[in-house]
């Protein structure tokens, strides 16, 4: 009932706003006043709630249900919507720019790593050129004949173990330049004698203190060239693998640290025990 007398009035309401807007369509004299376009926008409004209540009566006829009138916001919602995207815009703008310092960032970060790469590449090289000087000055006294200018003394003995203690008494003293020289000339003329192997070795070891890797490897490698049988033999292969090591030729190292369970089973455990520091140092499998 409620409904119906609702509606009733909405049509009285419509009839009455209908007739308002046919009398506000009528043309007037050309006397009319200024404020005839308000009138009409107006009407024009009119219009639009009457065609509106319209649909709310129709839609309450025939549906028989209470009709939730929801006002028209579109403008509030375009201009919202609108302000969104002008935020989302400048958000866009913002997120562009900071991308592009982050890419010039980059790009001066990759910039600086490849110099920096370089320049150690560079010091690298110079420090192997250094070492490579060092270790010729130091083998060429070694290497002079007895009586030249400059050159050192070196192991003259007829005898060859008289020559091999002279040196090994060298190096028990401490004086490591000496016993390389002594070793080296006693390695140079007694070579092929049976201390000849041992005489390598402990050049080797003279080498190998003064960090002369290289030749320390040479060295140690005509020691134990053949697999003597003897009590530094071992020895001689684990500080071959740190030689090498030192070199950074990792795999080669651990290629040699294999050879050792499988030439010299009975190896001490202080041997052992350093060729397994060693296989760590240098990431053996």
């Amino acid at each position: 009932m409620k409904l119906k007398s609702a509606a009733f009035a909405v049509l009285l309401a419509t009839s009455a706003l209908t007739s308002a807007a046919a009398i506000a369509q009528t043309p007037l004299p050309l006397e009319a006043d200024p404020l005839d376009d308000r009138s009409a926008r107006r009407v024009e409004r009119m219009e639009k709630v009457v065609r509106e209540l319209r649909s709310i009566v129709f839609q309450g006829r025939d549906t028989g249900k209470p009709v939730v009138v929801q006002p028209a916001e579109t403008e509030a919602m375009i201009q919202t919507m609108a302000t969104r995207v002008t935020d989302l815009e400048e958000s866009l703008t913002r997120l562009n720019s900071q991308n592009e310092t982050l890419g010039f960032d980059l790009t001066q970060a990759k910039r600086e790593a490849s110099d920096a790469k370089a320049q150690v590449a560079a010091l690298t090289e110079r420090l192997n050129a250094m070492e490579q000087k060092l270790a010729a000055a130091t083998v060429a006294p070694a290497m002079a004949e007895p009586g030249e200018p400059g050159g050192l003394p070196m192991a003259t003995d007829a005898d060859p173990e008289a020559a091999f203690q002279s040196a090994r008494q060298l190096l028990l003293n401490g004086d490591y330049d000496g016993a390389e020289r002594a070793f080296a000339g006693f390695v140079e003329q007694h070579g092929d004698s049976p201390k000849g192997a041992e005489g390598r070795y402990w050049l080797a070891e003279t080498l190998y203190v003064r960090q002369a890797y290289a030749d320390a490897a040479g060295a140690y490698i005509g020691a134990i060239r053949g697999w003597p049988k003897t009590a530094w033999a071992p020895d001689a292969v684990v500080k071959l693998a740190r030689s090498l090591a030192a070199m950074n030729r990792a795999a080669d190292a651990c290629k040699t640290l294999d050879e050792l369970p499988k030439r010299y089973p009975n190896a001490s455990a202080a041997v052992k025990s350093r060729a397994a520091t060693t296989r760590t140092q240098a990431k053996c499998a």
